[in-house]
């Protein structure tokens, strides 16, 4: 019987999603003569049975390309759809699973590959929980994604970050400037720690610190007082001051992922200008972060992550999520990777090493 498997991407793009499509793509055809479909524009095309068989004529080429040829959505749950409004204007919501299930089995699909964040992954575990063979891959330029060490796209997003603080900081020096970089990561600091090391900041503000602004304030006139009349701080977006709260941006209430967070960039240059008598400037880098080439790592990883995803969705077991451990692929149950947000450790050795060169975490001077 030849094996017929679907692969979608849901969520937020990542630099990668094609290199992943590509491997399962090739892997269908060197490895087990199988055909691989790919439903449109994530869990959407899938609710409207939109979708085109996938082959080395139309996934040849795509490594290098960001985003993702099958297009995505993370506004289209199909266990929470949106369904109009009622009388009141508000948003009304319906299951249409068994919808999307039935497209899955009037085209013979015996496995459904889900490439997203936690989002999609959990979308895709309520599919597992009704009965249909499902395999996650992880994907978030966050990293923020439980029982995988890195997830793809990561490590794209903070050389694009990295190249930003390049740039920033010649611009920062010669004007005297505070530069505030705001980066992306939603409730984990993971890209402006790691970015914000590699970018040569003075301050890194991430969410599993909450800072205090004081600190901030006395580390800039400390490098006043060595003659350095500039600083380069990387903030998280979901960073917060002590006894204070995330700044929200928006509120998108059909999305899968209804809280924007945003703004937090501008809170800290403010008050840093008012306390120092420094200009203050801000770059919110934003999507820039999600697109580009990716890296050779990313291109390498997304690799490994689809001919592993393929294997497993003819072989089994399923309902599982492909994951870096150490230097191997590997494969965990869906429902470990998405029980809880992976964090940084404030305590853990690359907090430690980033305090030892003399960076500001924003709670102590």
């Amino acid at each position: 019987m030849t094996h017929r498997v679907a692969v979608l991407t849901g969520g937020g793009d990542a630099p990668g999603l094609n290199a992943v499509i590509r491997g399962v793509v090739r892997t269908a055809q060197y490895r087990y003569q199988a055909e691989v479909y790919g439903f449109m524009d994530g869990f959407k095309g899938l609710i409207e049975n939109r979708y085109i068989k996938l082959d080395r004529s139309n996934t040849s080429g795509i490594l290098h390309r960001g985003g993702t040829i099958l297009g995505t959505s993370n506004r289209d749950n199909p266990f929470r759809f949106p369904a109009g409004r009622d009388a009141q204007g508000q948003l009304l919501f319906e299951d249409v699973s068994d919808r999307a299930i039935e497209n899955l089995q009037q085209l013979g699909i015996q496995v459904l590959i889900v490439i997203g964040g936690d989002g999609s992954l959990h979308i895709a575990h309520e599919f597992a929980l009704k009965g249909i063979k499902v395999i996650g891959v992880p994907k978030t330029i966050d990293n923020d994604l439980e029982g995988t060490d890195q997830t793809f796209g990561f490590d794209t997003a903070i050389n694009t970050v990295m190249e930003a603080f390049d740039r920033l900081h010649t611009t920062a020096e010669s004007h005297h400037r505070i530069m505030v970089v705001e980066v992306m990561g939603r409730y984990a600091g993971w890209i402006a720690l790691h970015a914000g090391i590699a970018g040569g900041a003075d301050v890194i503000l991430i969410p599993e610190i909450p800072y205090d602004i004081s600190c901030i304030i006395q580390k800039i006139k400390q490098r006043c007082e060595q003659g350095k009349y500039f600083s380069l701080i990387a903030v998280a977006e979901g960073a917060m001051e002590k006894e204070g709260s995330m700044v929200v941006a928006a509120h998108i209430e059909d999305s899968t992922d209804p809280i924007r967070l945003g703004g937090v960039g501008q809170v800290v240059a403010a008050k840093l200008s008012k306390a120092t008598g420094l200009e203050s400037r801000v770059t919110v880098l934003g999507h820039l972060q999600r697109g580009g080439s990716p890296t050779a790592f990313d291109r390498i990883l997304t690799t490994r992550l689809g001919v592993k995803a393929m294997i497993q969705a003819v072989e089994g077991p399923w309902d599982q999520m492909t994951a870096l451990r150490g230097n191997e692929i590997i494969v965990i149950p869906l429902a470990e990777a998405i029980s809880k947000t992976k964090n940084v450790n404030p305590h853990g050795e690359i907090v430690q090493a980033a305090r030892a060169i003399g960076l500001c975490m924003g709670d102590e001077f």
